[in-house]
C-alpha cells in the first residue's frame, strides 16, 4: 500500500520537476530523455529501470575505457567521480537526485519499492559472493541505507552490502518511514 501511494504521489507531486528535466536534456545533448537498463530485482529476476538519461548516448560502449579509474573498491560497481561521459544537465540531475525521478514508474509498477537495496546491474550480480547475494533476496529500492548513509562518498563495496544486510536483518515499517524521511534531507 504504501509503495502504491508513494509512487502515484511521487509521479504527481514531481511531475512538474520531471516536464523540465526532460525539456533540459532534450535541449541539451541529441538522445532519448529516458535511460533504460536492465536491472535485476528481488530473487534474481530482471526488470527495466527507467532514469532520467544524465549521460551521452553512446556512455554504455565508453565504460570499458574507464574502467581502470573505478573509485568503487572491489571492482564490483563501477562509479567514478568525474565521469566524463555525463552531460552538463546530467551532472545537475545527478546532484539533485532528479534522475532518479522516472524510478516512481517502476514502483508503482511493482518491479521496485520506495525503501530497499540499490538494483544492481546483471553483469555486478555475476560477481557476487553468497553473502552479497542477499541484496537480491528483497525488492530493490528507490532509495535505502546506502543512499542516506553516504552514498557516493562509501567506495567500499562491503561497505554498501554491510549497510544492504543490515536493512534486510532489521526491516520495519518504521525503519522504511524513517529512511523515506532522511532521503528527503540528503
Amino acid at each position: 500500500i504504501m509503495d502504491v501511494a508513494g509512487g502515484l504521489a511521487g509521479i504527481v507531486l514531481f511531475s512538474p520537476v520531471m516536464l523540465l528535466a526532460a525539456l533540459a536534456i532534450k535541449l541539451d545533448s541529441p538522445g532519448p530523455v529516458i535511460f533504460r537498463q536492465i536491472r535485476v530485482g528481488k530473487n534474481g529476476r530482471t526488470f527495466q529501470i527507467y532514469k532520467f538519461r544524465s549521460m551521452y548516448v553512446d556512455a554504455e560502449e565508453r565504460k570499458s575505457e574507464l574502467l581502470s579509474q573505478n573509485e568503487i573498491a572491489g571492482g564490483v560497481m563501477f562509479k567514478i567521480r568525474e565521469d566524463p561521459r555525463i552531460t552538463r544537465v546530467g551532472r545537475i540531475l545527478r546532484n539533485l537526485s532528479i534522475d532518479e525521478l522516472p524510478q516512481f514508474f517502476n514502483v508503482l509498477g511493482g518491479s521496485m519499492s520506495l525503501v530497499g537495496t540499490r538494483p544492481p546491474t546483471p553483469d555486478e550480480v555475476e560477481k557476487y559472493g553468497t553473502r552479497q547475494c542477499l541484496r537480491i533476496s528483497i525488492k530493490p529500492g528507490l532509495t535505502g541505507m546506502w543512499q542516506v548513509n553516504g552514498r557516493s562518498l562509501v567506495t567500499d563495496f562491503e561497505k554498501i552490502v554491510e549497510l544492504d544486510v543490515e536493512y534486510i536483518d532489521n526491516w520495519s515499517l518504521m525503519e522504511d518511514i524513517r529512511i523515506l524521511c532522511k532521503t528527503v534531507t540528503v
